[in-house]
C-alpha cells in the first residue's frame, strides 16, 4: 500500500512546490518588499529619535518614497531626490533672505518655482523628474513655515537636507542587503524574453498567420517594452558595474530594436497589402525566401535568448543574408518569365529590399546580444541615445497647474490667516509635484486625497487613544506596522498606488510622534482638514485646467506624431534613424497611456504611428542611399530625378502637416513623379553601369506610395478614385 501511495505523494510534492515557486515569483516578491519598507521605516525612525533629529517623520517619508521593488529604483531615486532636496533648498533660503518680510512676493516667486519644477517633471517622466519634483516641493515645504521665524531658514534647511539623508541611507542599505531584487537581473531577464516573443511575431507574420487585431497589441506591447527597457538601462547603471560595462550595447541593443520591428512592421504590412489586393503572382514568387527565413527563427520563437543562443543566430542569419542575392536572382527571373506588369514587378523588388534590409537589421542586434557575455566589445561604440519626445505645451500646462494652485491656496492664507494655511499649500505643493509626471493627474490627486482622509481616521484613533497609553519604541512600532502594511500593500497596485501614497506619507505627516510629541486634536483636525482640502483643489485642477488626458492633448501627441515625418525629411542625418524611432515610439507610448479607456482614440494613434515609421523610415533609406551615391552622371544633383524627390519631400510634409484631400492627391503625383523620373535615368544608363543603387531607390518611393494608399491607414479616408488610379501605372505619371 505504501508502494501504491509514493507516486501520489510524489506527484503531491511536486505540485506543492510548483506553487510555492509561482506564489514566490508573484505574491512572494509584493511581500517581500512590503516587509523591507517597514523594516527600513522603523530603523529610520529609531535612528532619527535617537540621534534627535527635528522631525524624525520626514526621515520616514523619505522611505516610503524611495522604497522601490528593485534596488537598482531605490538607488536612482535616492539619488535624485537627494539632488532636488538640494536644489530646493537652496532655492527656499534665497527666497527667504530676498522676501522675508514680503509675504506676497514670497508666494508669488514661490509659485514660479514650483510650476518650474512641474513643468520639469511632467517632460523627464522617469527617476529624473523626481528630482524635479522634490526641488519644487520641497522649497515650499522648507519655506511656507520659516516665514513666521526667517532666522530659522537656514537651520530649517540643513535639517530636512540630514533627514532625508537618513531616510536615504536607511532604505539604500536594506534594499539591497535584504533580499535584493536588481533591476540589472529585471533587464536581462526581460531582454532575453523580449526576441523569443518577436520571433514568434515575425514567423507568424511571415507565414500569414497573424490578425490585424494581434498585430496592432503585439507593436503597442514592443513600445511599452523598449520605453521600459531604456528606464531600466538608465537604473541599472547605479547598481550593477558588470551592467554598467555594458551600458553601451544595452542602449544600442534597444535601438537596434526597434529598427528590426519597424523594419518587419513595413514588410508586415507590404505583405499585407499584396493579399488583400489579390497579388497571388507577386505573393508566389516571394514567398520561398519568406519561408526559409520563417524556418530559420522557428528555432528561436517563444524561448529565451542566452548570449550563447545570440551567436548562433548570428551565425544562421550571416549564411541567409549571404544566399539571399542568389536567391533573389533566381527567383526575379523565374517571375519575369510569367511577363508581370512594371507595378508587381516593383512589388517584388520592393518585398525583397525589405526582407533584405530587415535580415541586415536583424543580424546586427543579434551580434550586439551574443557581444554582452564579453566585459569589453567594440560594439560598445555607441553614440546614438534614446531621444524621448515630450509634448512642450503638455509640460508648459503642468507647470501652469501648479503655479496657479499655489497662489490661489497661498492667497487664501493670507487672506484668512489660517493657521492651518500653511499646511495646506505645502501639501498641494507636494500633491501637484507627485501628480504632475502621471498620466492623469487629477486621480492621482483624488486618490492621495482618500488615502489621506483614511490615514486620518486611523491617526485620530491611534494619536489620542492609543498612543498615550503605550510605551517605548517596540510598542510604537507595533501601532504603526498595520498602516505601514496597509499602505505599502496598496502602492504597489498601479490601481490604488495613489491611494497607498496618501496613506503613508500623510499618515505619517499628521499621526507618527516625534520626540517630543504634543497631543492638541484641535489642530489635528485642522492640519488634516488643510491636507486634503489643497488635494482636492489639485484633484480639481487637473480636471479643468488643461488636463492631459483630454482630446486637446491627444491631438497635440498626434500632430507631434505626424511632424516625426518632418523631422525624418530635415533632420540631421547622423544619429537620425535612431532619434526618429525613440521619438515616435515615446510619443505613441504617452499618447496610448493618456487615451487609456478610449479605444477608438487609440487605434486611430497607432495607426498614425504606423504611416509615420513607414514613411519616416523609408524617406532615411532615401537619403542615406543618396548620401553614398559614387560619382556618376547619373547620381548627380541636378538630375531629374533627385530634383522630383526633393519636390516629393516638400508634399509629404505638406501632407503629414495638414493632411487633406488635396494634400493626399498631390503628395501621390509627386511620388509617382519620382518613381518615372528614376525609371527614366534607370533605363538609358543601364548598360553601362550597376543600376542596383536606383533599384533600391525606385523600392523605397514605390513604398512610400504603397504606404499612403494602405486603406488600412488614417490618410485612406482622404483618398479619392483620382489618386487610387494615379497608383496603378506609375511609369506614366506626369
Amino acid at each position: 500500500m505504501t508502494s501504491l501511495l509514493a507516486p501520489v505523494r510524489w506527484l503531491y510534492r511536486l505540485e506543492w512546490r510548483r506553487g510555492f515557486f509561482d506564489w514566490a515569483r508573484s505574491d512572494g516578491v509584493t511581500w517581500v518588499y512590503i516587509f523591507k519598507v517597514l523594516f527600513a521605516a522603523f530603523l529610520t525612525l529609531w535612528l532619527a529619535m535617537r540621534l534627535e533629529l527635528p522631525q524624525p517623520r520626514t526621515a520616514m517619508i523619505t522611505v516610503f518614497i524611495v522604497m522601490q521593488p528593485q534596488s537598482g529604483q531605490v538607488f536612482a531615486k535616492s539619488f535624485y531626490r537627494f539632488l532636488g532636496t538640494l536644489a530646493g533648498s537652496a532655492v527656499m533660503v534665497a527666497l527667504i533672505a530676498l522676501f522675508a518680510q514680503n509675504t506676497e512676493l514670497f508666494l508669488g516667486c514661490l509659485a514660479i518655482w514650483v510650476g518650474i519644477c512641474s513643468a520639469g517633471a511632467a517632460r523627464y517622466r522617469n527617476f529624473r523628474a523626481y528630482g524635479f519634483v522634490l526641488a519644487g516641493y520641497t522649497a515650499a515645504m522648507i519655506g511656507l513655515p520659516a516665514l513666521a521665524h526667517p532666522e530659522g531658514a537656514f537651520m530649517a534647511a540643513v535639517w530636512r537636507v540630514l533627514e532625508i539623508s537618513l531616510g536615504i541611507v536607511c532604505a539604500t542599505l536594506v534594499s539591497a542587503a535584504i533580499l535584493p531584487q536588481t533591476a540589472s537581473a529585471a533587464m536581462r531577464n526581460a531582454l532575453y524574453q523580449r526576441f523569443g516573443v518577436f520571433a514568434l511575431f515575425v514567423t507568424d507574420g511571415l507565414r500569414g498567420r497573424s490578425k490585424r487585431e494581434t498585430f496592432e497589441a503585439r507593436n503597442v506591447g514592443f513600445i511599452a517594452e523598449a520605453v521600459g527597457l531604456e528606464s531600466l538601462r538608465s537604473v541599472t547603471v547605479f547598481e550593477d558595474p558588470h551592467m554598467r560595462r555594458r551600458n553601451g550595447r544595452l542602449s544600442r541593443l534597444n535601438s537596434e530594436f526597434m529598427g528590426i520591428t519597424t523594419r518587419f512592421n513595413a514588410l508586415h504590412q507590404l505583405l499585407e497589402r499584396l493579399r488583400s489586393s489579390a497579388a497571388d503572382d507577386v505573393v508566389n514568387a516571394i514567398k520561398p525566401g519568406l519561408q526559409t527565413l520563417a524556418e530559420l527563427l522557428d528555432g528561436f520563437s517563444a524561448r529565451a535568448l542566452t548570449d550563447a543562443d545570440g551567436a548562433r543566430l548570428a551565425a544562421a542569419l550571416a549564411d541567409y543574408k549571404a544566399e539571399l542575392p542568389a536567391q533573389v536572382r533566381r527567383l526575379r527571373a523565374l517571375f519575369q518569365e510569367s511577363a508581370p506588369s512594371d507595378g508587381a514587378q516593383l512589388d517584388f523588388h520592393t518585398a525583397y529590399e525589405l526582407l533584405y534590409r530587415f535580415v541586415d537589421d536583424l543580424h546586427g542586434y543579434a551580434l550586439t546580444h551574443a557581444s554582452l557575455a564579453d566585459h569589453r566589445h567594440e560594439r560598445e561604440r555607441w553614440d546614438e541615445p534614446f531621444v524621448p519626445q515630450t509634448n512642450g505645451l503638455a509640460a508648459a500646462a503642468s507647470g501652469l497647474r501648479a503655479a496657479f494652485i499655489l497662489l490661489v491656496l497661498g492667497s487664501y492664507w493670507v487672506a484668512t490667516a489660517w493657521p492651518s494655511g500653511a499646511t495646506m499649500t505645502m501639501i498641494a505643493a507636494a500633491t501637484v509635484g507627485l501628480s504632475a509626471a502621471t498620466p492623469n493627474p487629477k486621480r492621482m490627486a483624488f486618490q492621495m486625497a482618500c488615502g489621506t482622509l483614511f490615514g486620518a481616521l486611523i491617526g485620530f484613533v491611534e494619536m489620542f487613544f492609543i498612543f498615550p497609553l503605550i510605551d517605548g519604541f517596540p510598542l510604537l512600532c507595533v501601532m504603526l506596522a498595520p498602516v505601514i502594511m496597509l499602505g505599502s500593500f496598496l502602492s504597489s497596485r498601479p490601481q490604488y498606488a495613489g491611494v497607498g501614497l496618501g496613506l503613508l506619507i500623510f499618515f505619517s505627516t499628521g499621526s507618527v510622534p516625534d520626540n517630543l510629541t504634543v497631543y492638541n486634536p484641535y489642530a489635528f483636525i485642522n492640519d488634516y482638514f488643510a491636507m486634503i482640502l489643497g488635494m482636492l483643489v489639485c484633484a480639481a485642477a487637473g480636471a479643468i485646467i488643461l488636463p492631459p488626458n483630454s482630446r486637446w492633448l491627444w491631438r497635440r501627441l498626434e500632430q507631434d506624431l505626424r511632424e516625426q515625418v518632418v523631422f525624418a525629411i530635415s533632420g540631421k542625418l547622423k544619429g537620425l534613424a535612431s532619434s526618429f524611432e525613440s521619438g515616435t515610439r515615446d510619443l505613441l507610448h504617452q499618447a496610448y497611456g493618456l487615451a487609456a479607456g478610449q479605444p477608438q482614440v487609440q487605434r486611430g494613434l497607432l495607426r498614425w504611428m504606423f504611416v509615420v515609421l513607414e514613411v519616416g523610415h523609408a524617406i532615411i533609406e532615401l537619403r542615406k542611399e543618396q548620401a553614398i551615391l559614387p560619382v556618376h552622371p547619373a547620381y548627380a544633383e541636378s538630375q531629374p530625378w533627385r530634383q522630383a524627390i526633393r519636390v516629393m519631400g516638400r508634399a509629404l510634409v505638406r501632407l503629414f502637416r495638414l493632411p487633406s484631400q488635396s494634400n493626399l492627391e498631390r503628395a501621390l503625383v509627386a511620388v509617382d513623379h519620382a518613381i518615372s523620373r528614376v525609371q527614366a535615368t534607370d533605363e538609358p544608363f543601364a548598360p553601362h553601369f550597376d543600376t542596383s543603387a536606383l533599384r533600391r531607390v525606385k523600392s523605397y518611393l514605390h513604398f512610400i506610395r504603397t504606404s499612403l494608399l494602405d486603406p488600412q491607414s488614417p490618410l485612406a479616408g482622404y483618398a479619392i478614385p483620382h489618386a487610387t488610379a494615379l497608383s496603378q501605372e506609375p511609369e506614366h505619371a506626369p
